[in-house]
């Protein structure tokens, strides 16, 4: 339980922390403050025994259970405030830092980890944190702060009573021992189909168009039903396993209770406590198993608490590629890769590649299907790292540059364009969020989307849906383009850009590609033979390896991959329905 709490004030970040700290001390002076109707009763009482209750006497009673309530109230309130400000806070932080450590992970982790992993992790996680976690993770320590001050008191105002204390919340720390050892297996399964639902959920939205084609609409909601099934069971069941702990720790504090009463009766009439003490530790027996029963009863959800800390901290904890090295700016663009190889999952993708691609010139990479074309230009532009030898920008290895130095020379057009929800206007500054909007439409323009953007129903400001879905795919193509314009850096991978278009968009988007490419150092990868005969030099890629190299004309000569890569391009393009 202890080690749960140690482990959640040390995930949350410093200034949060000391809010949490804070209103733990004002729960310690709450639960004093929540102490005073024991003495404001003794009072009452004492006058009653001894029948010398005076309106004097009523009052100093009233004033001591009123000063008491008000300073509990106050201090509830300003408690509870700091808890929910540092429970949000804490989570909000936690949000952004998981977001600015994935900024520099290898992509590999994206491949190995599900996008409804990291959406469950940065939702339902954190959403677990800021709410259950942090009322969890304070009632449990106002439980045990208020029971461990109520005890040392007792202990001190009559041991025997305080021992019979210290006993009973010995016997509930170990009930409570053995139901975090069974709410850890539970919250895990809990977990895990959190995580599958999400997963489940994101699929089944995402590829509602395939759905729908290939009416598998029952096939798919069986899939989901049964993720939310599991779900269910999986909370269901750990709530039936965690009751009947829950109410043996009842069990054991109200009958902690019942026994210091009963001995302090039997202490009276033995004559070895005078009936005033008796009262008043007959009181304070409920106010102990109150305090104790709260914290129990939250207890078993410290677990889930663990894991969801565990969880975040699980993403934190994967090493980001190396980024910090120095501001650079260099002095020329031309890219020399040196005898690189590269490995993923024990797979070898890039096995000893050597190239050298000159400022402003085209260099097109072609090749089969998984030779490793992408994976080349990843490396190129410091995705991934290499296993071995280098890749140079400016005569300095890529491994030397800070990643956003290094980043600010590449501008990247991929075949799956992805656009923000948000403004047409905002979409195109992604490049330059300072950008006037008379950069914004100059951009457009130069990448063959003005016109359409003008006629959309608030032009600019157009809000799309989320990833571009309103728009066609050469639409959000030239949406990209205009945004890799304004970004204007000197290198530009274009990663089969034209691949998806249709004819009626393929002649403006070969006029934004070229608007984008003029003058700058161009790394393409291509299928189609007018984006590559035109090529300062053609590297043909098979299993890893460069096999050919060189220029269109050259390359037709010779009998070899690009060879039959035209041939099958002019024979399919040859074909008439």
């Amino acid at each position: 339980m202890i080690s749960v709490i140690s482990k959640f004030f040390a995930f949350a970040p410093e200034i949060y922390r000391r809010k949490f700290y804070r209103s733990l001390y004002l729960n310690v002076i709450m639960s004093i403050f929540k102490a005073f109707r024991i003495p404001a009763i003794a009072v009452l009482l004492e006058g009653v025994i001894t029948s010398s209750v005076t309106p004097a006497l009523i009052l100093r009673s009233s004033a001591i259970l009123y000063a008491g309530f008000l300073g509990e109230t106050l201090l509830k309130g300003a408690s509870t405030m700091l808890q929910t400000e540092a429970g949000y806070g804490t989570a909000t932080e936690k949000r952004i830092e998981i977001a600015e450590h994935m900024r520099y992970m290898p992509m590999g982790y994206f491949n190995e980890n599900s996008l409804g992993t990291i959406t469950s992790v940065t939702t339902n996680t954190m959403e677990n944190l800021q709410n259950v976690a942090t009322r969890v993770i304070m009632m449990v320590s106002e439980g045990l702060f208020t029971t461990l001050l109520i005890s040392i008191a007792l202990l001190i105002y009559d041991w025997r009573i305080g021992l019979i204390l210290a006993l009973g919340c010995l016997l509930f720390f170990l009930v409570n021992s053995q139901m975090q050892n069974v709410s850890e297996g539970f919250s895990q399964a809990k977990s895990q189909t959190d995580t599958s639902l999400v997963e489940s959920v994101l699929e089944y939205l995402q590829g509602m168009q395939e759905v729908k084609s290939y009416a598998l609409v029952r096939e798919k909601s069986e899939k989901l039903n049964r993720a939310i099934t599991e779900n269910i069971i999986a909370n269901t069941r750990m709530e039936y396993a965690l009751v009947p702990f829950m109410n043996l720790q009842n069990l054991i504090t109200k009958l902690t209770g019942i026994l210091m009463s009963l001995a302090s009766i039997l202490f009276y009439l033995s004559g070895t406590m005078d009936l005033l003490s008796c009262i008043v530790m007959i009181i304070s027996s409920f106010l102990v198993y109150a305090s104790l029963e709260a914290a129990g009863n939250y207890s078993g959800l410290l677990r889930i608490v663990n894991i969801c800390v565990d969880r975040a901290n699980e993403i934190l904890s994967v090493r980001p590629m190396d980024i910090d090295g120095e501001e650079i700016e260099p002095d020329s663009f031309d890219i020399e890769v040196k005898d690189i190889s590269f490995s993923y999952e024990r797979k070898k993708i890039i096995d000893s590649v050597s190239a050298r691609i000159p400022e402003r010139s085209t260099t097109a990479i072609v090749g089969p299907s998984g030779g490793g074309k992408t994976t080349l230009c990843q490396l190129i532009s410091r995705f991934w790292d290499v296993d071995e030898g280098c890749v140079m920008l400016g005569g300095r290895d890529v491994r030397e540059y800070s990643m956003d130095s290094l980043m600010k020379n590449f501008s990247f057009v991929f075949q799956s364009v992805y656009l923000f929800r948000n403004t047409i206007a905002n979409n195109i500054r992604f490049g330059n969020p300072a950008a006037s909007m008379d950069r914004v439409i100059e951009a457009a323009k130069k990448a063959r989307c003005h016109d359409f953007i003008t006629r959309l129903p608030d032009g600019y400001e157009t809000v799309i849906g989320e990833g571009g879905a309103t728009l066609s795919g050469g639409e959000r193509q030239r949406i990209s383009i205009a945004r890799a314009i304004m970004k204007d850096a000197p290198v530009i991978v274009l990663d089969e850009a034209t691949a998806n278009v249709d004819p009626e968009n393929e002649k403006e988007l070969l006029e934004a590609i070229e608007e984008l490419t003029h003058e700058k150092t161009i790394i393409m990868i291509a299928h189609r033979l007018k984006t590559v005969q035109n090529a300062d030099q053609i590297l043909v890629i098979d299993r890893g390896r460069i096999v050919e190299r060189g220029k269109h004309t050259e390359l037709l000569e010779r009998e070899g991959i690009y060879r039959r890569f035209i041939e099958m391009r002019e024979r399919a393009a040859s074909w008439n329905l």
